[in-house]
């Protein structure tokens, strides 16, 4: 079992910056494949970026491509989201979750635990 708790969502204006956290519990953290997506009002869970466990791998959204980084560290067991230039449309709940995947991954099935979310509201 793996247990996640995100923090660093808020209220920003648009233009501006925000970083996300995740802290991972339980099992070896550095095994597990790490996720950001995110979940508008009547949308699906939509996949942002990914990390490989050994962190040299990524990968991102089009949409958020240029403008979000993706970085873990495996000795704090925590995963990081710099997001920049921040849009009204990326108004969202934004997740972290952990895949025991080989591979990244960038589809929610593939994901076996998932933190309980935190807001993210870009204003125009």
């Amino acid at each position: 079992q793996v247990q996640l708790v995100e923090s660093g969502g808020g209220l920003v204006q648009a233009g501006g910056s925000l970083r996300l956290s995740c802290a991972a519990s339980g099992r070896t953290f550095s095994n597990y494949v790490m996720g950001w997506f995110r979940q508008a009002p009547g949308k699906e869970h939509e996949f942002v970026a990914a990390i490989s466990w050994s962190g040299v791998s990524t990968s991102y959204a089009d949409s958020v491509k240029g403008r979000f980084t993706i970085s873990r560290d495996n000795a704090k067991n925590t995963v990081n989201l710099q997001m920049n230039s921040l849009k009204p449309e990326d108004t969202a709940v934004y997740y972290c979750a952990a895949a025991a995947s080989p591979i990244i991954a960038t589809t929610p099935p593939l994901y076996n635990y998932w933190g309980q979310g935190t807001q993210v509201t870009v204003s125009s």
